[in-house]
């Protein structure tokens, strides 16, 4: 059984909102009063549920309530979840940038922490300094910082700053050389928040094989929080996800990212706007009608590889001067962007958007046996093409399905192209095939 180095027992935080601790002296006195006595906290009794989106009965929110999770030497752990679901503030309690309200953590090792870009760097002290100063917080000796300052520098590639005011850096630059310090230095548990997405493409892949090195390599262990699934998918092999600070899902990587997206993307194939002044949009467009449709025209979810899928799109053109065009985006269910499409790609596109106020009705194929198994979600936008400008966005505006539903005994046979085939398309290809004897 693999050794446990993080425990987290019945963790919970709980915020008055719009003040500093409880906000008032009676509140203060009356906890001091419960606590000499021995008895709970009287303001634990109350409190919302962390939902930004809706207005609370309480001024009191908890920021996460009653998360137990258990992390072993040398996993690393993804945390997911939407914004506001509790994630940083987790992570600041691990690192005891504030304390919990109630619960424990049970903890073998030192602790490094990368929160925010330049978090625990002093601006006034040069990048050399701060990688001394850094060792020393998390109890490292000066002998020993120094046999890693090398390779600290080279992996943050700021060498030729290293011995200038960390103040005059760039975001990217800060986030290198923190990276490089929290990751070298070995720390038994390393604390990662978004901070990475700060960093350019290349420092990225960088930072991941690091992270991989890291738990594989030198046994140690990662919590990584990231709204990017890609890089959640790479690096994690767990995973749980935080949903109005609650944990509400906790095991593989894989579908707990499809557990995050299911959060997000409820079934939706068809919406109508029938009152043009209630309708998403500005003075030069509005939605009118979004739909997924089959073959017969008819709003769909589930969809056979073999089918084709439609995405329908009406909306009330006002602008005369420049032409509109409609655009989708679809996304598979780990949130991976897989193409885009205008409407100026059909060759009707110029002579239908002729200048007049109008209704324009549109409609997009994706061709069958092109998307693989899986659940999809189309972000539906309006915009000009020639100057490049969005009037319209809605993210997840619709939602649908790809199965292969493989029959056997029947007359028709659907041919079956590989069912939950790896890869995120899997177009029905040609292939010339001769035969010499």
């Amino acid at each position: 059984m693999s050794e446990i180095i993080l425990k987290i027992e019945n963790l919970s935080k709980q915020y008055r909102l719009g003040t500093v601790g409880t906000g008032t002296l009676s509140h203060d006195l009356n906890r001091w009063w419960h606590k000499v006595r021995g008895k709970e906290d009287p303001f634990l009794k109350i409190g919302d549920v962390n939902n930004r989106a809706t207005k609370g009965t309480s001024e009191y929110v908890w920021a996460l309530k009653d998360i137990n999770i258990e992390v072993k030497k040398g996993e690393v752990l993804g945390i997911i979840g939407k914004n506001g679901a509790g994630k940083s503030t987790l992570l600041k309690i691990l690192s005891k940038v504030t304390g919990p309200t109630t619960g424990s953590i049970k903890s073998r090792g030192r602790i490094a922490s990368l929160l925010e870009v330049g978090t625990g760097f002093h601006p006034e002290l040069t990048g050399r300094e701060n990688i001394f100063l850094n060792g020393a917080i998390l109890g490292m000796t000066k002998t020993e910082i120094n046999a890693k300052y090398d390779e600290i520098v080279e992996f943050s590639g700021c060498e030729r700053y290293i011995d200038t005011p960390v103040k005059r850096y760039s975001s990217g630059m800060r986030v290198r050389l923190a990276f490089a310090v929290a990751a070298f230095l070995e720390p038994d548990i390393l604390v990662i928040d978004e901070v990475l997405a700060v960093g350019d493409a290349e420092f990225q892949k960088k930072a991941i094989g690091k992270m991989q090195d890291i738990s594989k390599g030198e046994g140690r262990t990662v919590l990584f929080v990231s709204h990017n699934m890609d890089a959640i998918l790479k690096l994690t092999t767990r995973a749980i996800v935080l949903e109005n600070g609650k944990v509400v899902f906790t095991g593989s990587t894989d579908e707990a990212v499809k557990n995050y997206i299911s959060l997000k993307n409820s079934i939706k194939i068809n919406k109508n706007w029938d009152a043009i002044n209630e309708a998403p949009g500005n003075l030069f467009a509005r939605l009118k009608k979004i739909s997924v449709l089959n073959n017969a025209n008819i709003p769909n979810y589930d969809f056979d590889v073999s089918e084709d899928i439609f995405i329908l799109i009406d909306y009330w053109d006002f602008n005369i001067e420049n032409k509109n065009t409609a655009i989708i985006q679809v996304f598979n269910e780990y949130d991976v962007l897989l193409f885009s499409s205008n409407e100026f790609n059909s060759p009707i596109w110029e002579t239908i958007h002729n200048g007049n106020k109008a209704v324009i009705k549109t409609k997009c194929k994706i061709p069958s046996n092109f998307l693989t198994e899986g659940k999809y979600s189309v972000l539906v936008a309006i915009g000009n093409y020639n100057p490049n400008r969005i009037h319209i966005k809605i993210e997840n505006a619709l939602t649908f399905s790809v199965r292969d539903n493989f029959i056997e005994g029947v007359e028709t046979v659907k041919k079956n192209i590989g069912g939950n085939w790896p890869g995120i398309i899997r177009p029905l290809l040609k292939w010339e095939i001769t035969k010499e004897i």
